[in-house]
């Protein structure tokens, strides 16, 4: 079982070509054979985040029965803890997960977990970077030496300050992501590093800069929540998976990215009882999709994320906007009870805070000009 398991998933990856994913969590429990109904034998797969293009090769495999010709009944798992791909199957309540590669290989060998890679399903990360085209930066390895422009305290400063120690690169830092692109299209920085999604936006707004094809990193986004209040992050941990559970979270990504966008806004539920009193939100209001301005308000996938917890939960919802490197301060002293900004889960930040369950995935990507 376990080769054939091994084999069918391998061949599977090989398989991209999208289909409607529909949404079901499995395949049928039987298929038709030489005109008999065979029992086939379940094979769950537990998947890294709900249904997107990464998953795209097991519901392409499973409607054309590759699955069913091995007399396997796929069943697909969705998540309820961020590291569920690794901790079912290597419990033994799962068959297989989608997982990070890198995460797995260290959680094999540093923590002798019994788990072992049987394939990739992307061949690159999913980080990007912003440049001119007439900059001469066209991979990663070209920002050596180069004038990199990064939001203060995101995970792109922390990964162009690698080029900046190491390389003979300069950082400039920028209290916005928007300042950071302006001084690229004046020819004072090379290039923009910046997670994937904001640096979309950015190049659809100015047809003179550019996404490279090579992305730097993976990262998950969560709420920070201050460590003398495990009650509060238990309590936003339970609405997540609530809000995963019955679609709520993938309609508001929807919303704002994809195909989809502007077809599924939120809108707080009639009736709810906020007698528990406000909770106030830290974010810095200059990551479109994430939180960003629209009519003198505060919106996107964050806000949008925070009110459906609120609601879940029976509280208002007040928003601070402030510098995205005061945030975890915020959270800290008080000021703000949780921070919510597109904020990737750090070792270093976990010194200060702690973090809800992952709701998102993102990349840093380098923006140059054309």
């Amino acid at each position: 079982m376990k080769k054939k398991l091994f084999a069918m998933l391998m061949a599977a990856a090989m398989v991209f070509g999208m289909t409607a994913c529909g949404g079901g969590e499995s395949a049928d429990t039987t298929a038709e054979t030489t005109g008999e109904e065979t029992q086939l034998e379940d094979l769950t797969v537990v998947l890294d985040w709900y249904p997107n293009a990464v998953h795209a090769f097991l519901y392409d495999a499973m409607e054309k029965g590759y699955f069913a010709e091995e007399g396997l009944n796929l069943v697909i798992q969705f998540p309820a803890n961020t590291n569920d791909g690794i901790s079912l199957p290597a419990a033994g309540k799962a068959d297989a997960g989608v997982y990070y590669m890198q995460d797995a290989i260290m959680t094999s060998c540093e923590e002798n977990v019994p788990i072992v890679s049987i394939g990739a399903v992307t061949q690159k990360s999913m980080n990007v970077v912003i440049s001119l085209k007439d900059s001469g930066i066209t991979e990663a390895k070209d920002l050596a030496g180069k004038k990199i422009g990064v939001q203060l305290g995101t995970t792109g400063d922390q990964l162009a300050t690698e080029y900046e120690q190491n390389d003979g690169s300069t950082v400039e830092r920028f209290n916005k992501g928007a300042d950071a692109i302006q001084a690229l299209k004046q020819g004072k920085i090379d290039c923009v590093v910046i997670d994937y999604n904001p640096a979309k936006a950015f190049v659809e707004k100015n047809d003179d800069l550019q996404i490279l094809d090579e992305e730097l990193s993976s990262e998950e986004y969560a709420m920070c929540v201050n460590k003398d209040n495990s009650e509060l992050t238990a309590k936003i941990n339970e609405a997540l998976t609530q809000l995963k559970e019955d679609g709520t979270l993938d309609a508001i990504v929807s919303n704002y990215i994809g195909d989809e966008a502007g077809q599924h806004p939120y809108t707080s539920p009639e009736g709810v009882d906020r007698s528990n009193g406000t909770l106030v939100m830290a974010t810095n209001a200059t990551f479109e999709p994430y939180e960003y301005y629209e009519d003198q308000k505060v919106v996107g996938i964050d806000p949008d994320i925070a009110q459906a917890v609120c609601d879940v939960l029976g509280y208002d919802l007040k928003i601070e906007d402030m510098e995205f490197d005061a945030i975890v301060n915020a959270v800290v002293s008080g000021k703000a009870d949780f921070g919510a900004a597109g904020m990737t889960v750090t070792d270093e930040r976990k010194l200060s805070v702690d973090f809800t369950d992952t709701y998102a995935t993102a990349s840093q990507v380098i923006i140059v000009t054309k």
